[in-house]
């Protein structure tokens, strides 16, 4: 009896026989159970890259979209989970119905005109591709066993409901659903990929068991057909052992496509370049590794900077045959490396030639970079997928090392570079030491982040802290201009001689700036103040004296003038010229301690006391006043643009002599007085420049914006690995295989 709960009464089922319905709904059924624990796994990995991708975001506005984003994941999981369970669902529904049209999938040509639509599509073109290539044999299996079942043509691509392309299909609605900018969606489908897609075999696997179990196709055995421009010029692989499981054979013989990819390059540019090298004995993977091993373990055991250097690809074949041969005895033929497994020794060495080249030439990133150049060999060489997948481990721990070397450590000798270093030191060191595992490399990429993390939110700190310097001082500046103002307003209408101007420019002045910056303006204290200010010109009657001293010696005691001083100034104002008995300085002396006393905002903040003219800068002198203006439209241009842009945004600063390149963070500006701060990646202060003279500085090619790319050195690094393998065919290592 069918069991109609199961089948849910689609219109799909009547079409076909009682048999065909009942395991086409458990094959359904099994989809959509099996499909929820790696949808929660991607969205847990998503919510992982937007948290990252908003701690590396340049611009405050790309931090809170990524922050939005997070906010809402958690209210949208269930809808995502529900769409593409239900697209996957619908697929079925359309098993053995004529494929869509071309027509039909050219109705949206206007989403193509967006740059990251078209990005979007091609990574899921990418993602099919490669998911079919990984389904392999599996995927060919089922295709035919759900054949059978409607008596249809063996099914493919987009006839197959649970294949790549219709997990493609479920991953565009179900992301469409949850309304996410271009970026976010291709961040999601990083990690729709990684937790899903990389997963379908296992799958497919089951549900070819279940069909096999039902009779479906007992004796059917797929394989793949050989690659012509892989396997160009080399030996046959030897044919799969009699009695091998066949979801064994299948996971052994699965073509990978960015490694099959690039040995596809790798044959290209030495095609015509020789033969192969004949005899010998080939290799095992258990020889190799275990020549690996010893090789590891010997070049651990030195500790001098030759075993740091980069190794090229021609070395490391020939440290590896030497340790290879070491122990076969005499006489014997010598081992040789497959051409697999010669094309990963090439390809490893020119990654991280290409890393390399991204980094400061005898810094500490090369150092680590040549510490994990055997591991990661290794790596490569027991796990085809560290080329495949962009999120393994080991990929990810040596993109973070570098870009951890790279970005934070600046040679300067600091208690922080210190500690980075070891930190890093320690991490690769206990990498060559120990047995490469995706759960050691897991645990060394955890330790490395947690220490970034701590870095970052020291830098935050210390940057919020410059910032609310600098803004103090502005404030404090926009003070002293306006109580200059209104002291110059009164000096027209009474001006003062001799020592009350000096008294009352360089000290009474910071006190009219120190109330106007404490209570404002319209506060009844300033108004006080001013009043004050009036008596002491001879505008107003002193009235009480002693309460009037009172008053200007508290004024002036708030601005950091010791009691004594304070008196005697306050004595001076009131009574203009009695000194308080006979033994109160002179004039001309009194005036002498007035300007050597430190006028308010005058401290330099930290460091030594700064010349006249850097505690002028440094008190936040206006800036406008000293810069020169924009000389010409472009830097005009140039200006209008730097006071749109947000804080956080990164500029690189070019030496004119070395030509090192420099990145600074614009931490704030004012809108003011065109005042900016910069940053260094640690919240340390950099360079304070006022904004005219920064586009002046971006106009003369000394300064520029610091593209707002996301990609890291790692990423970087294989594109240019992909575009050098593209190049014309260079000429043949010596003793490489082709």
């Amino acid at each position: 009896m069918i069991d109609q709960a199961g089948l849910s009464a689609r219109r799909a089922d009547v079409r076909w026989p009682a048999r065909a319905q009942r395991l086409l709904g458990e094959v359904r059924a099994l989809c959509g159970n099996w499909l929820h624990e790696p949808l929660r796994l991607s969205l847990a990995d998503f919510d992982s890259r937007l948290r990252e991708q908003a701690e590396r975001a340049r611009s405050h506005l790309d931090q809170q979209s990524y922050f939005a984003t997070r906010q809402r994941l958690p209210q949208e999981r269930q809808l995502f989970d529900r769409s593409f369970v239900a697209s996957v669902e619908r697929a079925f529904d359309r098993l053995g119905e004529p494929a869509a049209s071309p027509a039909a999938a050219a109705d949206q040509p206007l989403s193509l005109l967006d740059p990251l639509e078209h990005e979007l599509t091609a990574a899921v073109d990418q993602l099919v591709a490669r998911g079919e290539s990984r389904g392999g044999p599996l995927l060919i299996e089922l295709g035919y066993r759900l054949a059978v079942l409607i008596g249809a043509p063996p099914l493919e691509g987009e006839a197959l409901p649970v294949g790549p392309q219709a997990m493609a299909r479920a991953f565009r609605e179900a992301s469409q659903a949850l309304d996410l900018p271009g970026e976010h969606r291709l961040l999601l489908l990083q990690s729709v990929e990684g937790s899903l897609i990389q997963e379908l075999p296992p799958l497919y696997e089951l549900i070819n068991a279940q069909l096999l179990g039902e009779g479906i196709l007992p004796g059917l055995r797929a394989f793949p057909l050989a690659r012509i421009a892989v396997r160009r010029g080399r030996e046959p692989e030897p044919p799969p052992r009699e009695g091998s499981a066949p979801a064994e054979t299948a996971r052994n013989s699965e073509p990978i496509a960015v490694l099959d990819s690039l040995r596809e390059l790798l044959a290209q540019r030495r095609h015509g370049q020789g033969g192969p090298l004949a005899g010998g004995h080939v290799a095992t993977a258990g020889e190799l590794e275990t020549a690996l091993a010893a090789l590891q373990q010997h070049i651990g055991q030195v500790s001098d900077h030759v075993s740091r250097e980069l190794r090229s690809a021609q070395r490391l074949r020939d440290e590896l045959l030497q340790q290879l041969n070491a122990a076969r005895p005499p006489g014997s033929a010598p081992a040789q490396l497959s051409p697999e497994q010669g094309d990963t020794v090439e390809l490893v060495a020119m990654l991280f030639e290409q890393m390399a080249r991204q980094l400061q030439q005898g810094g500490q990133a090369q150092n680590l970079l040549g510490g994990l150049q055997l591991p990661l060999l290794r790596v490569a060489m027991a796990d085809r997928q560290f080329f495949e997948q962009r999120g393994h481990p080991a990929r990810q721990l040596l993109g973070k090392v570098t870009e951890a070397a790279h970005d934070w450590i600046d040679d300067a000798g600091s208690e922080a570079d210190r500690g980075l270093r070891a930190r890093l030191e320690q991490l690769v060191e206990r990498a060559a030491r120990e047995q490469p595992s995706n759960e050691l490399f897991a645990a060394l990429l955890a330790d490395v982040e947690q220490h970034l993390a701590q870095l970052r939110h020291k830098a935050q700190v210390a940057e919020r802290r410059h910032v609310e310097a600098m803004q103090g001082r502005e404030r404090l500046e926009q003070a002293r201009q306006r109580a200059a103002e209104l002291m110059a307003e009164r000096f027209a209408k009474a001006p003062p001689r001799g020592l009350l101007r000096t008294l009352l420019e360089r000290a009474w002045s910071d006190v009219l700036a120190l109330t106007l910056l404490r209570h404002g303006e319209e506060s009844d204290t300033f108004a006080t103040r001013l009043i004050i200010t009036d008596q002491l010109l001879g505008r107003l009657p002193l009235g009480d004296r002693r309460k009037l001293q009172d008053e200007v010696e508290a004024g002036l005691q708030q601005i950091g003038m010791h009691g004594d001083q304070a008196v005697q100034v306050a004595q001076r104002l009131i009574g203009a010229g009695a000194a308080s008995g006979a033994d109160g300085p002179s004039a001309t002396g009194l005036a002498m301690r007035l300007k050597q006393h430190q006028r308010l905002g005058e401290q330099a903040g930290e460091g030594a006391a700064p010349s006249p003219s850097a505690a002028a800068t440094a008190a936040g002198a206006t800036v406008t006043a000293s810069a020169p203006a924009p000389a010409n439209p472009e830097e005009q241009r140039i200006l209008a643009r730097l006071r749109e842009l947000p804080f956080g945004s990164w500029f690189e600063f070019v030496d004119a002599a070395s030509g090192q390149v420099t990145l600074r963070k614009l931490a704030w500006f004012s809108p003011v007085s065109g005042n900016s701060l910069f940053v260094t990646r640690r919240g340390q202060r950099a360079e304070e420049i006022a904004l005219p003279q920064l586009a002046h500085e971006i106009a003369s090619g000394r300064v520029r914006e610091a593209p707002r790319g996301h990609d890291g050195l790692l990423d970087r690094a294989w594109r240019a690995l992909a575009r050098s393998l593209r190049q014309a065919p260079r000429p043949a290592i010596p003793g490489a295989q082709p």
